[in-house]
């Protein structure tokens, strides 16, 4: 009680009764938070209420560079970039056309497959290598813009037309302002509704000296319909992405110091081999082989099977190195929890399968694979994959190679590889049996296309009805248990 509230108490108990009740529930409503105290415990815990944009504008940068820095040092950080984005595109995530018409879809996805061999604008990746370099340089870096690129008819391209990746660092952040009613952020520009109207790109990489040019680094609007900003958005309103590494740079650091240092104490352990005591009679007669080098200092060797004899007064003391009781543990913790970070399996990161079986591999690869789904279906398809395909058939159109109108698609990621085939394939086929799958997404499920499937059967099976060829994996002629179907004569 303070001051103030004693002399409303003496003044007017009433009142100062009314002040005590409400101070002691406002302290019981602070005391329903512990996150919100401030004792002993969260002495040195400095947080702010600021967006998503100011957090990530001032340490943007220095989280890319060291993103970067790690993947190219630190071979767990490496991995997780390989794991990321061998499960997310594989071999690549394919489209589809469905108009409904078997004909027109079938020139549409011809047209894309050829056009899908030419499609880089530095001529080296195909349409899935471009895929796996967005998904690579969006988990390295946090985020990746891919640029439409148009080209001429005399290009001799099957559509005129190309797809260009950069990193985000082409990205002017230093264009922050309200320009003629638009709103520019990290330089990202936005109309009065918030929309994205153009992006800030400098003419080269800032960090690629090999690339500037004589007139230098500058930077020049670009409509935000040539551009496609690729990056796992993690709050509403946040505009720029953030490398996957960020939560765990720290402990990635202080394991790589934690190794140095133990291999530091290794290599100096085992400098020392010995310490002789000399007897104190002054003669310095050797244990080994002795030599000296040219400074004359005096080196001494043991040699296998060698039995000095050593007078009274003389003794050889072994020294035994000591190993360090938590680095097994520390390592182990400091491993699971980058594996947690970037939202792979402790196994995949670290290839450690020791303590691994059936049960925690698949219950570790069933979470896996709806991350996996979640970035498929959340951010490279929506944000990368569909874009271009709006764009190749709108520029299709436009150069007189497709009709005009409607071009749907469906998109078939790759296909999980399954950690026991026989069990999976098992309850997939009871699931299909239960009615919880129809064949096609049966079939989709596997990374296929379920039409192309079933012209492949009916091709397959009428070659083999043709030559008279009964295989026992052919349900239509072989039952499950291996005998004739029923009605069919066993040699036909």
């Amino acid at each position: 009680m303070n001051i103030l509230d004693k002399a409303i108490g003496f003044f007017s108990p009433e009142a100062g009764a009314k002040r005590m009740r409400a101070r002691v529930a406002m302290g019981l409503m602070k005391r329903s938070y512990d996150g919100a105290t401030t004792g002993r415990r969260a002495d040195g815990w400095h947080t702010a209420g600021t967006s998503a944009n100011a957090e990530i504008g001032p340490a943007m940068a220095r989280l890319r560079a060291r993103s970067r820095d790690l993947v190219r040092n630190n071979p767990y950080a490496a991995r997780v970039v390989d794991i990321w984005a061998a499960n997310v595109v594989g071999t690549g995530i394919m489209p589809q056309s469905r108009t409904g018409k078997p004909e027109l879809d079938k020139k549409v996805d011809a047209l894309f497959s050829r056009w899908s061999e030419q499609c880089d604008a530095e001529g080296q990746l195909d349409f899935s290598g471009l895929q796996t370099l967005i998904l690579r340089t969006m988990v390295e870096g946090g985020e990746v813009l891919v640029r439409h690129r148009n080209r001429r008819p005399e290009d001799g391209l099957p559509v005129p037309y190309q797809v260009q990746v950069l990193e985000g660092d082409f990205l002017d952040s230093s264009r922050d302002a309200t320009q003629s009613g638009r709103r520019t952020i990290q330089g990202v520009e936005f109309d009065p509704l918030d929309r994205r109207t153009g992006y800030w790109l400098f003419n080269s990489h800032p960090g690629d000296p090999y690339s500037l040019t004589a007139q230098g680094l500058s930077s020049a609007i670009v409509p935000a319909s040539e551009v496609m900003h690729v990056y796992r958005k993690l709050r509403t309103g946040q505009v720029r992405g953030v490398p996957w590494f960020a939560p765990v740079l720290l402990k990635a650091r202080d394991l790589d110091d934690f190794h140095e240092a133990a291999i530091v104490r290794a290599r100096m352990e085992a400098c020392i081999g010995m310490v002789v005591t000399q007897a104190e009679d002054g003669n310095d007669r050797p244990i080994g082989v002795s030599s000296e080098t040219d400074g004359g200092r005096r080196v001494e060797g043991m040699e296998p099977g060698m039995v000095p004899y050593l007078k009274p007064g003389e003794s050889v003391e072994f020294l035994n190195p000591t190993a360090s009781p938590s680095f097994d543990p520390f390592t182990l913790h400091t491993l699971m929890a980058m594996a947690v970070g970037t939202g792979v399996t402790y196994d995949q990161m670290t290839g450690d399968l020791r303590q691994a079986n059936y049960s925690s591999m698949r219950a570790g690869k069933v979470e896996f694979r709806r991350l996996v789904e979640q970035v498929q279906w959340q951010v490279l398809i929506p944000m990368a994959c569909a874009p271009i395909w709006r764009h190749f058939i709108a520029t299709a159109i436009l150069s007189g190679q497709l009709p005009d109108g409607d071009y749907p698609v469906e998109w078939s990621p790759p296909a999980h590889e399954p950690i026991d085939p026989v069990k999976d394939m098992t309850a997939d086929i009871l699931a299909v049996r239960s009615g919880r799958f129809t064949w096609d997404q049966f079939v989709a499920r596997w990374g296929y296309d379920p039409k192309q499937q079933l012209a492949e059967i009916a091709r397959i099976n009428g070659e083999l009805d043709r030559l008279g060829i009964i295989l026992d994996t052919d349900p239509r002629k072989v039952s499950k248990s291996g005998g004739a179907q029923q009605g069919d004569p066993p040699n036909a």
